[in-house]
């Protein structure tokens, strides 16, 4: 504990006895309905003994953690479901601990794999780590500001900042026999081979490695390491962690000093498995035409990003909402009520794309993310402004600036094409056929190419292909 309380006092300057304080009087306003909030908010699919649980995060305040593997440099929107089940803890005065697994990225977690996973190099691990470290905290940083606004008592409470921490740090100087001194002694096969996560791969052609199979040992290890570090006792895992969970409950429960007579009903530490999130159609959720759907505004932009969530189907838009937004359920379910009368109108997907944009991009981001989208499906024009969609649109793949002989010496059909808008010319052609293809709103022939009067402001022209394809063309200074 004597780590959690230092950074407490490092990152907030209050005293050991002010933090407790902040804390007490949190505690008092929203803990007692915590597990309750996230089973109706549909966070919970497993967790060990609820009534017990229930007390225990009722009593005091707790520490609890959840793992990510740098497998990428950046978050994806998969991540934000157990970073938001750790958000709920965090704003009730829980200690939170983001932990990047920097170590057990270099063996690789079977659980829900059908083969093994490709070996990562460490360099890139490494990498990785540092940019996913950085990543993290931004996230929850963001999130602070976004809970401001949507739960009441923040202003006046303690919320303790998320301790991000990175399992390399207890296994670079942990040798083999030290490990099985400690995991291995304690650990029983037969539980071991007993896991879904081991059996399913057992049972298939390719089979397990010793490496895969001890994996569950390397995570159990780390709950042990934070349960003896800064007295974490929850884990929150998805619902394919819920062997390795376990399997770090036995460990705890296993080399730890008998509970005294008070306690002796108490279970020492606890885990959660949240879902695994798929849309109503069975896909994988994250996924926008197989990519990924990064928080990095670098690696997916604001506006995709907006987008992604702006194109949710009916089916699932309410159970994300309670998954992504810190709205009041109340409100989620009027919004929904208000949404099943106009379905067409999208009124809970538009909440849902500006909650959790301006989540992770912030207030500026949803502006941005709404202002690029009137300017790519208005029809309007004299409405738009070429400065503002040049600084809207920075660094955008739709963007592209090019010079007056190909402004105006190159057919719309063309650019299209050649820029990738439009994958051939015969696409083009029948987009063409079908009155698919757009000059600032008006539908265009094959032969039609940009004059100056076309540009607006002088500056730069809209062009659409079908329903959601886009470009800026810009007139190079």
């Amino acid at each position: 504990m004597e780590m959690v309380k230092a950074a407490r006092r490092l990152l907030y300057k209050c005293t050991p006895k002010q933090c407790a304080s902040d804390l007490s009087r949190r505690a008092l306003t929203t803990r007692a309905s915590l597990l309750d909030e996230l089973t109706t908010r549909g966070f919970v699919s497993q967790v060990t003994k609820p009534e017990q649980l229930q007390n225990f995060l009722h009593d005091q305040n707790r520490v609890v953690y959840a793992g990510i593997d740098p497998t990428a440099d950046s978050l994806h929107v998969g991540h934000i479901l157990p970073m938001m089940c750790l958000v709920h803890f965090q704003i009730r005065g829980h200690q939170i601990i983001p932990l990047i697994g920097g170590a057990t990225a270099l063996i690789g977690d079977p659980s829900g794999r059908s083969m093994e996973r490709p070996h990562m190099e460490e360099a890139t691990v490494n990498t990785n780590m540092l940019k996913l470290s950085a990543s993290v905290q931004k996230f929850f940083e963001r999130v602070r500001g976004y809970a401001d606004k949507r739960v009441s008592s923040l202003s006046t409470s303690y919320v303790p900042p998320p301790l991000v921490m990175n399992n390399i740090d207890w296994f670079k100087n942990l040798g083999v026999l030290e490990f099985m001194r400690v995991a291995g002694i304690a650990a029983r096969v037969s539980s071991m081979i007993a896991r879904e996560s081991v059996q399913s791969r057992l049972n298939s052609q390719q089979g397990i490695s010793f490496a895969e199979f001890s994996y569950q040992l390397l995570q159990a290890y780390d709950f042990l390491a934070l349960h003896e570090r800064t007295g974490c006792t929850i884990q929150v895992g998805g619902s394919d962690q819920w062997g390795n969970i376990i399997a770090g409950l036995e460990l705890i429960g296993r080399t730890s000093e008998p509970l005294d007579s008070a306690t002796e009903s108490r279970e020492r530490a606890y885990g959660i498995t949240t879902p695994l999130l798929t849309t109503a159609s069975g896909a994988k959720f994250g996924k926008s035409a197989g990519n990924a759907i990064w928080l990095n505004d670098q690696l997916t932009t604001v506006y995709d990003f907006y987008q992604f969530f702006m194109k949710t189907p009916d089916e699932d838009v309410g159970r994300y909402l309670k998954l992504f937004t810190l709205l009041p359920l109340e409100e989620i379910e009027q919004v929904l009520e208000d949404h099943s009368r106009k379905p067409e109108e999208r009124t809970a997907q538009k909440l849902l794309a500006d909650e959790v944009t301006e989540l992770v991009h912030t207030s500026e981001g949803v502006k941005r993310a709404k202002s690029i989208t009137r300017v790519l499906f208005g029809t309007d024009v004299s409405a738009v402004n070429a400065e503002e969609v040049l600084e809207a649109l920075t660094g955008d793949r739709r963007l592209f600036v090019i010079p007056a002989d190909e402004m105006y010496g190159t057919t719309i059909l063309r650019l299209t094409v050649n820029y990738g808008v439009i994958k051939n010319a015969s696409a083009a052609k029948s987009l063409i056929a079908m009155r698919g293809l757009y000059l600032n709103g008006q539908t265009v022939d094959a032969h039609r190419a940009a004059h100056p009067d076309d540009l607006i402001d002088g500056r730069l022209i809209i062009v659409r292909a079908g329903k959601d394809k886009h470009a800026v063309f810009a007139l190079q200074p």
